[in-house]
């Protein structure tokens, strides 16, 4: 992976800016995301599989007594998977490769900025996250013959909290990650606790009340809450700032731990 791109374009008298250098890292980037099959497949083919168990879960819950119907479950489930698989996890791995092979080291001794390194390497799997949540949503729409959402604004502002707080929160695994090997392990404690507590199998609504209480503090449950309610319309405003709030500290609380603790050479 060539990391000079930008010092080059320095030396042959360009004006080098923050927008060009993390362009030209994603471009990189999306280059070797491609060379890597298997991180593909998984990035962008299992979400697209999963929403078919959870249209199979479906079947046994009486949604209709939390005030849902199969696509209303579907659609979030979609996109969290999307967040899950094709952000979170995916970048899980580049981060920890790409410092293994001393790609972050050497790119640190450039021009390039820590936050820049980050979002251009972060660049690819987020553009590829929201176009797969975007496709989904489309299609469990259309397939589960869903209206239009009653506030377009409340699953815009999800995915796109949803986004960065999982780049942020993918960075956090990777600097006690310790090896390529273990990036494909180190995610799996975060997207099962995910899936399974923050709505996208089972609504908060069909838990317990305390078990709920706990659920609703889980970083995938305001992005969830919020693609969900863009559709049914029961989001009230002080659930909608509740939600918002819960992401942000999420968020801002991962971006923190970064700065803190993210690790730009080989552990050893």
């Amino acid at each position: 992976m060539s990391t000079t791109t930008p010092s080059a374009s320095v030396r042959r008298g360009a004006i080098s800016t923050p927008r060009s250098r993390m362009a030209a890292l994603a471009r990189a980037e999306l280059t070797l995301m491609g060379r890597n099959k298997g991180a593909l497949i998984a990035a962008l083919f299992v979400p697209l599989v999963l929403p078919f168990s959870v249209k199979s879960a479906a079947k046994e819950m009486d949604l209709a007594e939390a005030g849902l119907t199969t696509g209303t479950l579907m659609l979030p489930a979609a996109v969290g998977f999307s967040l899950l698989f094709a952000v979170y996890s995916a970048l899980v791995g580049v981060f920890v490769v790409r410092r293994e092979e001393l790609v972050l080291k050497r790119l640190r001794t450039g021009e390039l900025r820590d936050v820049e390194i980050l979002t251009g390497s972060a660049m690819p799997a987020l553009l590829s996250g929201l176009a797969q949540s975007l496709l989904l949503a489309v299609g469990c729409a259309v397939l589960l013959d869903l209206s239009a959402p009653s506030a377009i604004h409340l699953p815009v502002l999800g995915l796109l909290l949803g986004l960065v707080m999982c780049a942020a929160l993918a960075a956090v695994t990777a600097s006690f990650t310790r090896t390529g090997e273990s990036a494909q392990v180190t995610p799996l404690p975060f997207m099962f606790v995910s899936m399974l507590g923050s709505g996208m199998f089972v609504p908060l609504e069909m838990l317990p009340d305390r078990l709920a209480s706990v659920c609703e503090l889980l970083p995938m449950t305001p992005v969830i809450n919020l693609v969900r309610g863009g559709w049914t319309g029961d989001l009230s405003g002080a659930e909608t700032l509740g939600a918002v709030a819960t992401a942000v500290a999420w968020t801002v609380l991962a971006m923190f731990a970064v700065r803190r603790r993210f690790r730009w050479e080989p552990r050893h």
